[in-house]
């Protein structure tokens, strides 16, 4: 469902990626894990069209389609939803409001009533609080907000960016345990997370980014057994 080919990008002169490759497949879980710094919201930055590939360095491409020329408008219509880290969520408007806007394209628009009605079922404190401000609500609240707001588009997949990054131990493990309901329902997700003992159990595959390269890839269970991986991420 999702290829890039042979990526670079950065910022200004400075490079961050260096010639990365990585797919999804339709219906898969994959994880893309490495420590601070390593590029890794900088990949989805640009699979989501808010940065783009530097010239001659490679390709994107969604269901088969050709993504890197477009804006991110136009592939959040081609169904590839962008959950962000830290939230970025519209503090001085409601949950319900929030929402709303995450419906925006005009396929999703017309189904807003009945996706939210799908979100308040994964998120039941979302539909409790649903007139309260966003910036009212706990970091828990907020990150099950901003992934509710990101299914509001009706996506074929997301990719999410560190969604347990500053809470507690609690309210990660029932993060993850959001993601695997969301896997369960045939949804395809890329997942950007730091915490890798937690991500390797839930996901199928997954790549480990160091230093804007690609250092490993594989299946879940061969990268728990990895020397590297056990020494470098899992503190064994």
């Amino acid at each position: 469902m999702l290829q890039v080919d042979n990526l670079s990008t950065g910022y200004g002169r400075t490079q961050v990626l260096w010639d990365l490759s990585l797919k999804v497949d339709e219906g898969e879980f994959v994880a893309l894990v490495g420590a601070n710094g390593a590029g890794k919201t900088t990949l989805l930055r640009t699979i989501s069209g808010v940065m783009k590939p530097w010239p001659g360095s490679g390709q994107i491409t969604f269901d088969g389609k050709r993504i890197d020329t477009l804006d991110s408008n136009g592939i959040v219509n081609l169904g590839l939803s962008h959950i962000p880290e830290s939230r970025k969520l519209f503090t001085a408007m409601s949950i319900r409001e929030n929402l709303e806007m995450g419906a925006y394209p005009r396929r999703s628009w017309k189904e807003r009533n009945k996706t939210m009605e799908e979100v308040f079922e994964l998120f039941p404190r979302l539909r409790e609080r649903s007139g309260q401000l966003a910036r009212t609500l706990s970091g828990g609240e907020q990150q099950m907000l901003a992934m509710g707001r990101g299914l509001m588009s009706r996506p074929r997949m997301v990719i999410v960016d560190e969604p347990s990054n500053g809470l507690a131990p609690k309210i990660v493990t029932e993060v993850f345990e959001i993601l695997q309901s969301m896997r369960s329902t045939g949804m395809t997700i890329l997942l950007v997370e730091q915490n890798v003992r937690q991500t390797l159990q839930i996901a199928d595959r997954a790549y480990v980014l160091e230093n804007g390269r690609m250092a490993l890839q594989g299946v879940c269970s061969m990268l728990r057994e990895s020397d590297h991986v056990r020494k470098a991420y899992l503190g064994l």
